[in-house]
């Protein structure tokens, strides 16, 4: 569990990050051997704050959307998403 009780509805990434955090203590911070994790957060921290620029941009508050709708708005994402070979 995370420390900050709102770690999670605040930090949509918090995964992302809590892995990345795992692999450099795993692997005694040699940053190569997490390259993969490191570019995972940062598609997920791209992604949830271009979710957070259109809803500005929308009028939608709150910017970030709240956790029951993250699911449902990476879903809808990936429909539209094409796919990779």
């Amino acid at each position: 569990m995370p420390r900050n009780l709102n770690a999670e509805r605040d930090n949509p990434c918090l995964k992302e990050q809590e892995l990345s955090f795992k692999c450099l203590n795993k692997n005694n911070f040699d940053r190569d051997k997490c390259e993969v994790y490191f570019a995972n957060y940062n598609n997920c921290k791209e992604f949830w704050n271009k979710v957070k620029s259109e809803r500005r941009a929308k009028g939608i508050a709150p910017y970030l959307p709240p956790l029951e709708e993250r699911d449902a708005i990476k879903a809808e994402y990936m429909k539209g998403k094409p796919q990779q070979s």
